[in-house]
């Protein structure tokens, strides 16, 4: 196992927001069987104290684990000149079997937990906690996935050999290798590109629709996670050969290098909060027949919504800088 400050510092906080999940969830367990508001037992006086440091403490995890991923990219990134055949943080994820599920698992919780803390918002704004058994219920389901990703950042680290030698995004995000990297990298540039305009406007078209009227959240979500899954396909078709300038250089994950002005981190923030955020107002506006959390709704939906465009926005617009202030020029080639 190698050691470093941010090692230590990620499996630290894994291991904080897995011990804090455990004790919520046995929290949760105590609340679905227990929880009756109408009742002025102690025993759901003590729950109802409960509820408000178990949802600060959560609060506080799903904050850390946002920032964790950060930490876990920045860190694969930083570790690639420890490692033969590493350039990127791609060859550090490849070093064992454990670094790409631990990564799609961070990702996972990303979204998971930012859904979850709107939703505690949420509840946080109604008398009567409407919801309360709605967010444990999720908490309940959230738990695993952040023990399981606990458990595998800390194999990847543990099974980390300086001595292996690894393959790096050159043969992974290769049009002549196999897999869904392979698949992505021979995606044609101009299908990419048409497939990210058409997403966007459907997007864009859902979520003005949603902003105004808090109706059609579930089409919003869905078409959110279209234009996210599109627009990290288009990264790899042809966005990072922009940035490269370089017509068959795919890899995702080079951009985020300090010699491309990190501008890796530029796109990738955006897109990943306007994800998560319209995720999340999709998740708010179902509740507005709630007497209790109807206002609530009111603001927050609309509010979720504008804010998840505007990051949207963003990285479009700086997805046409990119690659408009490229020396590379396909015209003819690919357009």
């Amino acid at each position: 196992m190698l050691l470093s400050p941010a090692i230590l510092a990620l499996v630290l906080v894994s291991a904080t927001v897995s011990l804090m999940l455990l004790l919520a969830s046995g929290f949760a367990a105590q609340l679905l069987r227990h929880w009756d508001l109408g009742s002025g037992s102690e025993r759901q006086l003590v729950l109802e104290r409960r509820t408000y440091l178990i949802s600060t403490l959560l609060a506080w995890a799903f904050a850390a684990q946002l920032l964790s991923l950060l930490l876990f990219v920045y860190n694969a990134e930083s570790l690639s000149g420890q490692f033969v055949g590493a350039m990127c943080a791609t060859g550090v994820l490849n070093v064992n079997g454990y670094g790409w599920p631990a990564l799609y698992l961070k990702i996972a919780l990303f979204f998971a937990g930012a859904v979850w803390l709107v939703l505690n918002h949420l509840d946080n704004q109604g008398r009567n906690y409407p919801l309360i058994r709605l967010k444990y219920r999720l908490l309940l389901l959230i738990a695993p996935l952040a023990l399981a990703e606990f458990g595998l950042q800390l194999a990847h680290f543990l099974a980390m050999d300086p001595d292996v030698i690894t393959s790096c995004c050159g043969s992974l995000f290769s049009s002549d290798a196999e897999g869904v990297a392979a698949e992505l990298a021979g995606l044609s540039p101009a299908s990419a590109l048409w497939s990210l305009l058409a997403s966007a406007a459907a997007l864009f078209a859902a979520g003005i629709y949603h902003g105004r009227n808090t109706q059609g959240g579930a089409l919003f979500a869905l078409l959110s996670l279209a234009a996210f899954g599109v627009a990290l396909a288009a990264m790899v078709s042809f966005i990072a050969l922009y940035i490269y300038e370089h017509p068959h250089h795919h890899c995702p994950f080079c951009i985020l290098k300090q010699g491309h002005d990190y501008v890796g981190y530029l796109l990738y923030l955006p897109l990943f909060a306007g994800t998560a955020l319209a995720l999340a107002a999709s998740l708010v506006s179902p509740w507005h027949r709630i007497p209790s959390l109807s206002q609530a709704v009111a603001r927050m939906a609309p509010r979720l919504t504008w804010v998840a465009l505007g990051l949207f926005l963003c990285f479009y617009l700086l997805t046409a800088w990119v690659v408009l202030r490229s020396n590379l020029s396909m015209g003819g080639v690919w357009w």
